[in-house]
């Protein structure tokens, strides 16, 4: 399981690390905000369009090939800008990393799920969602110290070594997964497949929390500024929404296999402490900062975990890897649709009434997490999956 903790660690450090230091330390390739917006929208868009591929491809020739493409494929686009380092080639290794981590991600993820047994998913995704968590709150930091020693291209260098040695380590040690036969799917079973609330409650609850950390993480800091906290004070602030997420995923793992929790009753709660801690972010000072970091943070840790061990439970072994793709999809819409939200409604109005709209959406959300069977093996009656290791 370790490598694909580092895999996960990868994917999160390679996204934020780089992006957190575009705009502040590439000032010949970065010459405006469009510039800076489209080499953002560079890989997220790469991962939107290609997750659902890559992970339909994993079901087909199984997850391990998959992966460790995606690792090399990641490595290669990093060591690109390193050897060319050009204002072109930044773009060309921005989306090459994109769409490699669109490859490994859903491959981790669907590997996780088939090689643990249904009773231990909680903790293996609550472990894997730790490490990621552990990427996002490392990578604005310690590719900002990297970039300080060494500029872009160290930091480049840095994700192209991380990607050759977590394939190496994963392909020495992952085991082989083989695809398993599969029923032939129309265009409208796959439909069925996706509308239905087993997959709908769950994919819709990751986008939100999806959502509401990107908010969290982008905008936390502004309302600081506004209130004449300094960096330093807004820095921590955020570090503590990444840390709440980060303690509290392998905890919520470790609940739903012990019985102490369901995942409809932990999907339902965490949305509406997400709900919450995004209403925090409307009261003014310091007090509505941290409130709304530790509430968010804590909300999102408590539907990540759950959120992907019910889509594992609910889906046929054959079918792992392009559910893991398509609810990757869905976190990347969340990931981009929260702070357009936001944003959108902050500048019609405030800040405080863009928290509170996206803040009310998640807590009308809570409708579809109750339709979420408690234990998210499908609909009531559906026979659950047998799991292979």
């Amino acid at each position: 399981m370790w490598p694909l903790y580092a895999a996960g660690f990868t994917t999160a450090f390679g996204a934020h690390g780089i992006a957190a230091n575009l705009g502040g330390f590439s000032e010949d390739a970065v010459t405006s905000l469009i510039v800076l917006g489209g080499l953002l929208a560079l890989y997220d868009g790469a991962e939107v369009l290609l997750k659902p591929v890559f992970g339909s491809l994993a079901d087909r020739i199984g997850g391990k090939p998959v992966l460790l493409g995606g690792l090399i494929a990641f490595a290669v686009a990093s060591a690109l800008y390193v050897v060319a380092d050009s204002p072109g080639w930044l773009w060309a290794a921005r989306l090459g990393q994109g769409a490699a981590a669109s490859a490994f991600s859903p491959s981790a993820s669907a590997l996780v799920a088939r090689l643990n047994p249904a009773a231990t998913r909680g903790r293996a995704f609550g472990s894997y969602g730790f490490h990621k968590s552990i990427g996002y709150t490392l990578g604005p930091l310690l590719g900002g110290v990297l970039v300080w020693a060494g500029g872009l291209r160290l930091l480049f260098a840095v994700m192209a070594v991380c990607g050759a040695a977590v394939a190496t380590w994963a392909a020495l040690v992952v085991p082989v997964v083989p695809p398993l036969p599969r029923k032939r799917q129309t265009v409208a079973d796959l439909a069925r497949r996706l509308a239905d609330p087993s997959f709908l409650g769950p994919t819709a609850s990751l986008a939100a929390a999806t959502a509401a950390l990107s908010v969290g993480v982008g905008f936390l800091p502004v309302s600081g500024a506004a209130a004449g906290l300094g960096t330093v004070t807004t820095g921590a602030a955020v570090s503590v929404l990444a840390a709440s997420a980060a303690v509290v995923q392998p905890k919520a793992g470790r609940a739903l296999d012990a019985g102490r929790l369901t995942i409809r009753t932990g999907l339902f709660v965490g949305l509406l402490v997400t709900a919450a801690g995004l209403a925090a972010a409307m009261l003014p000072g310091l007090a509505g900062v941290l409130v709304a970091a530790a509430l968010t943070g804590i909300g999102t840790g408590l539907i990540t975990p759950l959120g992907f061990a019910a889509l594992a439970a609910s889906t046929p072994e054959e079918r792992m890897g392009q559910t893991m793709g398509s609810a990757e999809l869905g976190r990347e819409l969340g990931d981009a649709g929260g702070p357009l939200l936001v944003a959108g409604v902050a500048t019609v109005a405030t800040l405080t009434y863009g928290y509170g709209a996206l803040a009310g959406l998640l807590a009308a959300g809570v409708l579809l997490a109750r339709g979420v069977p408690r234990d998210g093996t499908g609909p009531p009656g559906a026979p659950r999956p047998v799991t292979s290791t």
